[in-house]
């Protein structure tokens, strides 16, 4: 009497290994372009950061002298970060109005917000500043601002 025993095959056959690569390229295609935008929000938010230690001293400036200063570096602000290139100060005829832009550097930052600028502005001698999207996208810019 011949007894014929069966093996139990061990392994993944092709047909569920292809499943799982689809479903994490399905995952992968989600989650990266979401990943992109929660980075370019994160460096935005370096430019917030150094205009908000901005606003205390530029009002301040304008408390003592009745004006906004017309450059940053008057109130010793830092003017440059990571990924800012630049901060402006625009003052217009119109009393207790400050324009502050920030604009991020060319290279190494998220291309979204790449040479795009980003400001915050005063119109009542800086009891209450509004964040706005210059040249960036709304999408992008950092929760303190929407």
């Amino acid at each position: 009497m011949n007894i014929t025993h069966l093996r139990k095959q061990s392994g993944f056959t092709l047909i569920e290994l292809m499943i799982v690569i689809a479903i994490i390229g399905i995952l992968a295609a989600v989650a990266i372009p979401a990943y992109q935008d929660y980075i370019a929000r994160a460096q935005a938010s370096e430019a917030i950061s150094l205009m908000s230690g901005m606003k205390v001293t530029a009002t301040e400036y304008n408390t003592d002298k009745g004006v906004f200063p017309s450059d940053p570096t008057n109130i010793g602000g830092t003017t440059t970060g990571k990924y800012v290139a630049s901060i402006a100060f625009t003052t217009t005829s119109l009393p207790n109005t400050l324009r502050m832009t920030a604009t991020f550097n060319a290279a190494n930052v998220n291309s979204n917000i790449a040479s795009k600028t980003l400001v915050l502005r005063t119109q009542d001698g800086g009891k209450t500043w509004e964040c706005t999207a210059g040249t960036i996208p709304a999408k992008y810019l950092p929760g303190g601002c929407k």
